[in-house]
């Protein structure tokens, strides 16, 4: 198997979740890729004009993060794709998370193990890869501006 973390690598694991934990599904017409590094989003699934392609984040071309996690963000977007907010298949829920759809999807397919470290592993890991990879002068916190009244505001609304 090939140990470089590159887009080949991406398609066995993709292959390899499919086999194991959505064998229904078959060969999925879906392209997968590493995008953008980025601190927040482990992954993203869409349809393009051939089909549906997964965006696994950039940061996991990393040896340090877990293989679990990889699978597990590939599994995730494969759950997307199977309740139908890809296009290709019917949508059977109005929101993507809704109710927490796609953490039971994952269990029901025999994936609460890898869940569960996959939240540990976020908590206590993730932080300082983020820190690492985004120095502070790119880290913006929220910015609080102070309200201004309107002239509206001021004669009306007192």
């Amino acid at each position: 198997m090939n140990k470089n973390r590159d887009n080949q690598y991406l398609k066995a694991r993709l292959d390899s979740v499919t086999g194991t934990y959505f064998p229904e599904l078959g060969r999925v017409s879906c392209l997968i890729s590493f995008g953008r590094k980025a601190k927040t989003r482990l992954g993203s699934i869409k349809k393009t004009l051939t089909g549906s392609k997964i965006t696994i984040n950039g940061l996991f071309k990393d040896q340090v993060i877990p293989e679990k996690i990889i699978d597990l963000t590939i599994a995730h977007e494969l759950c997307h794709y199977l309740h139908g907010f890809t296009g290709e298949r019917e949508k059977l829920f109005r929101y993507p998370h809704q109710g927490g759809i796609v953490d039971s999807e994952l269990k029901e397919r025999g994936l609460t193990t890898d869940l569960k470290f996959q939240k540990k592993w976020l908590k206590e890991e993730w932080p300082r890869i983020v820190r690492e990879n985004f120095p502070a002068s790119n880290r913006r916190g929220r910015i609080h501006r102070r309200q201004t009244s309107s002239i509206f505001d001021i004669l009306f609304m007192r």
